[in-house]
This record gives C-alpha cells, sequence and structure tokens, in this order.
C-alpha cells in the first residue's frame, strides 16, 4: 500500500509529466499522497437548483440546469466577447466570455443538457452570468457526488494550464477511484472507538467530496486530531528517549561562586517568580539527566540574572558555561551585563565575537583548554571547530530561534556528554506554540518584573497630533529623559506611504535643533564602526534623541530612556511592536509608549494598535498576533525545528485540541513508553514514517 501512495503524481490519469510539473512546483505535490493530503479550503453548496424566472442581482453564486439554445459574438478586438443564450424553460440567461472563445464554442454544443454556475447580474434588463462554470449533465452524475463543492487554492500558472479547482477536484476523483480499499487505517481501534473518530478512508472521501455538513465537520475534526495526535506523540517520545537515555551532569553542591554572588553583589531582591524557576533549574542540573529548559520572560524581568545564577552554579561544580547569542550587539550587552553583575567576584569570564582579534582569540582559546577560563559570552563565533573547551557544563542560548538547528548541533557535541542547555527568549510564545515548537523542553516563564519597574504606559496618536507628542519630548527631557523614535524604512518608498527615517530625522532636527538639543541616527546601512559611535553616544547619554530603524529593537539598553516612539506604528507586527516597546521601561521611572499612526488604518492594523493599548503582557500579546497572523508568520517558527506544513490543523484555532491529543499521548505513553504493544504498532508505523521525513532535534533544544 505504500507504494501506490508514493507514486508520482505523474501516474495519476489525467495528470501526466507536464501537469506533474506544476503540481510539484506550485503546490508541492510529488506523490499520490500529497494530492490525498492536499485539502480545499472552501465549500459551496451545489445543492440547489434555481430557475431563471426565479433570479434577481441580490442572489450569491447560483446554479442553473438546461440547454444552450444559440451562440453570437460582439464588439471587435480586445472587446471581442461570445454570448450563449441559455434556457431552462422558464426564461433565458446570457452567458458571457471574454477569453478563450474558440476553445468554449468548440467544446459547448447545442441542446445538451448542462449545469452552469456562476454570480448573475443584470444589464439593461438583461440577466447574464460573465465566465461561468459550464459542465455536462451527463459526466456530473458520473463524477463522485457532492452537495457540497470543494473549492481547491491554486495559482495563477495553474489557471493558464487549465489546472482550476475544478480540474483539481476531477484528478482527486481519479485518485479516489484508483485508490478504492487500498487506504489503510492509520490510528488503532481503540482510539477511534473511544473518542468516536470516522475511518481515515471515510475521512479523506468526505474531505473532498462532503455528502453533508455533518460528515464534513466529522472529517476535519478526525484529520486534525490524527496531525495534531502524530506530532505530539513524536515529541513526547522523541523528550521521553532524552530524557531517560540521555545523562547529564550532577551539580550536585552550591558553593563559593554562588554564594559570594548572593552575598555582594545581588543587586536587588529576587522576584517570587526568579526564584520558582532558579529551584526548577536546580532541580534539573542535580537530576543526573541532561537538562532541556526553555526560559520565556518579558524584555527586563531579569532572565540574565536567572541565567548567570545557574552558570555560577556549574561554575561550584567544576565545569565551564558559555552564553550564545545571535548578534554581536547583543552578545557585548550580555558581556556587560555580566561584567556589571560579577564586579569583584573571583571569575573568569570573556567575550568571543568576530570582532575579536587574533591574538586575544589566541589567548581565548587556550585558557579555554586549560580551563582557566570560565564563562564565555559570544556570537556564532563559539561554535567554530577551533573553539574547545575543557569540560562545558552548561550552554545558555539567548533567542535561540535566530540559530539554524544545525547551528546548535555544533556547540551541543563540543562535549562527549552532552552539557545542561538554557534556552533563552524575550519573544513570548503562545502556549499551543510551545507545546509545539519546544514541546520536548521543559518550560518555566518569569511573569514578574523586579521591584520598582512601573508598567510602560502605551498611547495611541493620529500623524494630526504631532506637534502635541514633541511638546511631551520636550518635557521629558527637560526632566532629564531620553528618547528613542522608530520609523519602519530607511528612505522614501513610491509604494508605501509609511514615514521614512531620513525625512523624520530631518523634521526631528528641526524641531529639537542644536545646540539645546542632540540627536543621534541609527539604522541598518551604516558601517558597523558609524552605528556603534552613534548608539555609543546615546548610551552615554551625550544624545537625547535616537532616531532609528527597527536595529535597536533587541541589544540597546538605556536605563534612562523612557519614551518609545514608534512612526508608523501600522506598518509592524504585534510582536515587533511589543519588543520594541520593551527598550524603555528599564529603569524607575514611568515610561511611555506612543504609537503614530495615520487614519487610514486597515482592520487588522486598528486591532493590533488596540490591543498594544490595552495590555503589557507579551503572552496575551502573543496570543492575538498568532491568532491575527496564524503560526508561519511568527517570528522564530521557520528555524525551530519543527516544519508548520500542516495540512488541516491551525494551531492559533485548535489550542484545545492540542492539549487533549497530547494528554492522549502521554497517556499512551506512560503505559507502553516504545510502543511495542500489539494495539500499538500502527502508532509505531506511523512515527517512523513521520521520522523518516522529518530530521530530529528535540535533543539540541
Amino acid at each position: 500500500m505504500l507504494d501506490i501512495l508514493q507514486r508520482e503524481i505523474k501516474f495519476l490519469v489525467g495528470v501526466g509529466p507536464k501537469r506533474a510539473q506544476l503540481l510539484n512546483t506550485e503546490l508541492g505535490i510529488f506523490t499520490f499522497e500529497d494530492f490525498l493530503f492536499y485539502f480545499p479550503y472552501k465549500y459551496i453548496d451545489r445543492s440547489k437548483f434555481y430557475k431563471i424566472n426565479e433570479l434577481n442581482t441580490t442572489l450569491p453564486f447560483i446554479q442553473l440546469k438546461g440547454k444552450i439554445i444559440g451562440f453570437s459574438t460582439a464588439g471587435v478586438g480586445n472587446k471581442k466577447r461570445l454570448i450563449a443564450n441559455f434556457s431552462d424553460g422558464t426564461g433565458i440567461i446570457e452567458l458571457l466570455w471574454f477569453k478563450g472563445l474558440a476553445y468554449i464554442q468548440k467544446n459547448l454544443m447545442l441542446k445538451t443538457e448542462y449545469i452552469v454556475y456562476g454570480k448573475p447580474s443584470n444589464f439593461s434588463g438583461k440577466y447574464n452570468i460573465v465566465h461561468p462554470e459550464v459542465e455536462s449533465a451527463l459526466k456530473a452524475q458520473n463524477i463522485i457526488s457532492a452537495n457540497l463543492q470543494a473549492h481547491y487554492n491554486t495559482s495563477e500558472k495553474l489557471k493558464k494550464s487549465f489546472l482550476h479547482s475544478k480540474i483539481i477536484s476531477k484528478l482527486v476523483n481519479n485518485l479516489l477511484v484508483t485508490l478504492k480499499d487500498k487506504l489503510p487505517e492509520t490510528l488503532p481501534d481503540y482510539l477511534l472507538e473511544k473518542y468516536k473518530l470516522i475511518s481515515l478512508k471515510e475521512a479523506l472521501f468526505n474531505i473532498h467530496f462532503p455528502q453533508n455538513n455533518d460528515l464534513l465537520k466529522k472529517s476535519i475534526y478526525r484529520l486534525k486530531y490524527e496531525e495534531l495526535f502524530y506530532i505530539q506523540l513524536n515529541i513526547l517520545q522523541k523528550r521521553s528517549y532524552r530524557i531517560h537515555k540521555s545523562k547529564g551532569f550532577i551539580f550536585s553542591k552550591v558553593g563559593d561562586f554562588l554564594n559570594l554572588f548572593y552575598e555582594r553583589n545581588l543587586p536587588f531582591e529576587l522576584t517570587g517568580a526568579q526564584k520558582r524557576v532558579l529551584k526548577e533549574i536546580r532541580k534539573d542540573i542535580g537530576s543526573g539527566k541532561q537538562m532541556n529548559r526553555l526560559l520565556q520572560g518579558d524584555v527586563g524581568s531579569g532572565k540574565t540574572l536567572v541565567a548567570l545564577m545557574s552558570m555560577l552554579i556549574a561554575l561550584d561544580n567544576g565545569f565551564q558555561t558559555c552564553i550564545m547569542a545571535p548578534t554581536e550587539i547583543l552578545a557585548n550587552q550580555h558581556f556587560d551585563t555580566i561584567k556589571e553583575f560579577l564586579s569583584g567576584l573571583p571569575v573568569k569570564f570573556d567575550l568571543l565575537t568576530g570582532s575579536v582579534k587574533a591574538s586575544a582569540r589566541k589567548v581565548i582559546h587556550e585558557s579555554l583548554l586549560n580551563g582557566e577560563l570560565q564563562i564565555l559570552i559570544g556570537t556564532h563565533a563559539l561554535i567554530e571547530d577551533i573553539v574547545q573547551f575543557k569540560n562545558l557544563g552548561l550552554v545558555v542560548i539567548d533567542e535561540q530561534h535566530r540559530f539554524g538547528v544545525a547551528q546548535r548541533a555544533k556547540l551541543w557535541k563540543k562535549n562527549i556528554q552532552p552539557p545542561h542547555i538554557l534556552v533563552m527568549t524575550a519573544t513570548p510564545i503562545p502556549r499551543t506554540l510551545a507545546m509545539t515548537i519546544y514541546g520536548d523542553l521543559n518550560v518555566s516563564v518569569i511573569d514578574e518584573l523586579p521591584p520598582g519597574r512601573k508598567p510602560i504606559q502605551t498611547l495611541h496618536l493620529y500623524d494630526s497630533k504631532r506637534l502635541r507628542m514633541f511638546g511631551f519630548l520636550k518635557q521629558q527631557i527637560e526632566q532629564g529623559r531620553q528618547i528613542y523614535i522608530v520609523y519602519p524604512l530607511i528612505q522614501e518608498s513610491e509604494k508605501m506611504d509609511y514615514k521614512d527615517l531620513e525625512d523624520g530625522y530631518d523634521s526631528i532636527s528641526r524641531a529639537f535643533p542644536p545646540p539645546k538639543y542632540a540627536v543621534s541616527v541609527v539604522h541598518g546601512k551604516m558601517k558597523a564602526k558609524e552605528k556603534d559611535a552613534s548608539m555609543s553616544l546615546f548610551v552615554r547619554a551625550q544624545t537625547q534623541i535616537m532616531v532609528a530603524t527597527t536595529v535597536i529593537e533587541v541589544g540597546v539598553n538605556v536605563p534612562n530612556a523612557s519614551v518609545m516612539v514608534i512612526e508608523s506604528a501600522e506598518r509592524f507586527g504585534l510582536s515587533q511592536l511589543h519588543q520594541l516597546r520593551g527598550r524603555v521601561g528599564r529603569g524607575v521611572d514611568q515610561s511611555y509608549c506612543v504609537l503614530m499612526t495615520s487614519y487610514k488604518l486597515s482592520k487588522e492594523s486598528r486591532k493590533r494598535i488596540e490591543i498594544m493599548t490595552k495590555t503589557n503582557d507579551g503572552f496575551e500579546i502573543a496570543d492575538a498576533d498568532l491568532k491575527l497572523r496564524g503560526p508561519g508568520d511568527i517570528e522564530g517558527t521557520q528555524q525551530s525545528g519543527i516544519a508548520f506544513d500542516l495540512k488541516i490543523a491551525n494551531l492559533a484555532q485548535d489550542g484545545q485540541l492540542i492539549q487533549f491529543v497530547r494528554d492522549i499521548a502521554e497517556e499512551i505513553l506512560d503505559v507502553d513508553p516504545n510502543l511495542e504493544n500489539t494495539e500499538n504498532q500502527i502508532l509505531a508505523r506511523q512515527l517512523k514514517k513521520i521520522s523518516n521525513k522529518k530530521v530530529d532535534f528535540s535533543v539540541i533544544s
């Protein structure tokens, strides 16, 4: 059976090599199985037939049955059109075509019964349908019938080659006829019976040719259930294997490094959330199993402090640690933060990035190998083959979605025994995504801000209120505060009417003239040295305003900056808006985020702005972002290690079902972790099939 499902699509009746090539490139359909799981995106009720004398222009798409009683043409050149007079005995309607006239007239016959489908309109007292679907009533009887007609997504290339939705439906019909009873069940009987699921054969038949609404709903549920269930079963089994087979270093003691830091250098009392997370980490690193933990927390919630205290425990147990960041800016920020935290303590740490000179690199490499260097902070430079540790015990990866999976694997392989892994992210991840992308990791959340931090106030102003906004900024500067002003574009675009940075810099310079005010500018097209110099002026408070593009989204920490102005805020996604807002609110003063927009806002843009002004909760924002954009567009999901090639399930809408099937998968694995029982053989086979298609990245977070 596997052989027939894996047959190339060109061998399906009605496809052939040319159409197969188009299906390959346009829809990613290569095999019978791919085509079988290429599902419709909508359904139209074709059970009702109208009479021509019942028509009115308020009707949506309608269906008629009758005969063509005559053809004529009108117009010349590009305006030439073919007209067919169509009658069902109660009246006459014109069918109009502006393209493919010769082909249509050749293939449609007089006095032959047809089914016509399209939207009626009225012109000069006559009803017509432009470019209707026309199908022989006799042929329609021989095709798998369905009252609800499926519609499939296609492309312009496919349509030009007559591979439109209707033809795809006919080809799926050919496929189902070819497969007949050769489609095996993919879920065990006990799951079908317990959860009242219809068979795979019935589900696939009715997803393409639904006999009624009830069967369509049952088919969709069955296919969603299976898709999400196997994702969770796969993740949980890999996680179970890692937990039981992957031994970890045992960090059994807390010694001088952590105790000295706690007594002398801890800048403030830990929040309840930080204490809880540290307790979870200590349990992991003392268990003898490799830790694989995700640490989530908004910007400024104190993740780095928790990571550092975990690293000090590693040092207390005689191990080295490292922290890897995706950019030099962020690596430098971590270095500066850790340097401040460890001031006066006997800890040897260093920074390794692409900018470090060869002579300094040599010293770092030698001190890593002899064990003298205890903490290494860096970028991708850490994963170079030449970088070797004496005994790496803990790896901290910041904003790990920005690293390719192969890069993370290289770091993991620097030890004979895998080090403990702590993954940090300031990008809040919706629960449904966390269960899927990071389903193999244990998850910790820091959901409290350090004491003294005030929630950022977010305001929405239209462009007409710009002078009011400038006045507010001047008040803040007079109080000694600093300001970020962020633009979505560097130069003006003819296609996009958004404020650009160059124009913005000019207007800001006029509104805030020297010598009273000083303005920095930073954008992605600047050379690294220019960018660093400009940022440095702002960090040292030598400029009060930084005009920038989104390069300051991650990596700039200026506690004195109290206002973030985001120009053309409608241009940004929710996640990006939230990240930008997180650049302020890092000191004890009240901070503000001002969202500037035009009056012309789409429904979705307005919704994003409303969410931002309503809440500072990163997880609430992430959930809203998932619902608005879908999982494929959420930052980081493309490199996560889980493919988001979902055929029918929707992570934004199916959260309850994900949790439901995850619980079922856990119950099964608790009893039969290796899926060796007779009733679970079918699950083992399916998992093997899935594993052959996807690389297992669960052991490297």
